[in-house]
Parts: C-alpha cells; sequence; structure tokens
C-alpha cells in the first residue's frame, strides 16, 4: 500500500517539475525576438531521500547571440548589428512537446495509482 502512495508522490513530483519545464520553454518562445535574451534552461534532480524529481536552478543558455543587421535600430552598433537572442524556436517547441508528453505521462501514472489506492480502500471497508 505505501508503494502505491509513494507513486502518486513520485508521479506528482515529475508533474510538477515538467510544468516548470513549461513555463521556462513558453517565457523562451516569448522572448525570442528580445535582443540580448538568453534561452532559459532547466535541469532536473532526483532527491535520494524520497526519490521524487525537482527542477534544479534555472541556468541561462551562454551560446553566442545572434548578430541581427539592422542599421535603423537603436540597439545598433557602427557596423549596424545589435545582439538578438539564442531562443531556437524549432528546439523550443521540442522541448515543449517533450515536457507536455512526460507530464501527461505522469498524470496517467498518478491516475492509475489513485485507482489502485481507492479500490484497495474500498476492499479494506468491506
Amino acid at each position: 500500500m505505501t508503494d502505491l502512495i509513494s507513486s502518486l508522490s513520485y508521479s506528482a513530483s515529475g508533474m510538477q517539475a515538467q510544468a516548470n519545464r513549461l513555463r521556462h520553454v513558453s517565457e523562451n518562445i516569448s522572448n525570442a525576438d528580445t535582443p540580448g535574451y538568453r534561452r532559459k534552461l532547466v535541469s532536473f534532480h532526483e532527491n535520494i531521500d524520497n526519490g521524487t524529481v525537482e527542477t534544479g536552478r534555472v541556468q541561462l543558455d551562454r551560446s553566442p547571440l545572434d548578430k541581427v543587421y539592422d542599421p535603423g535600430n537603436p540597439l545598433a552598433d557602427a557596423t549596424g548589428h545589435y545582439d538578438g537572442s539564442n531562443v531556437d524556436l524549432v528546439v523550443e517547441i521540442a522541448d515543449a512537446r517533450e515536457a507536455q508528453r512526460s507530464y501527461e505521462a505522469n498524470l496517467k501514472i498518478f491516475d492509475q495509482a489513485r485507482s489502485m489506492t481507492q479500490g484497495l480502500f474500498d476492499l479494506l471497508r468491506r
């Protein structure tokens, strides 16, 4: 019985971690055209004490920023370039789909464990 209850905790932590990841992916997508914006990266860490997963500190992608040529832009330097962002929309959309599917998988595990736990409680009440 405790294994079923633990699985509820594991899947709930997975859903929370993927929700955090999806939030940062959404921020990256919304700032894709913001000059000087660096892509946010999220890492996952297993909590050894209870077996759950959690997100680590947000890191900024240190890859070079795109150079955008627009001499009329107030941010442009003497050559007419300014720093764009390092967000690749294709990568962000793929990350968003992966986070969504991982969230859904954790949700199915959560629902299944909840159903099994409820079934056990119903048996014990009889």
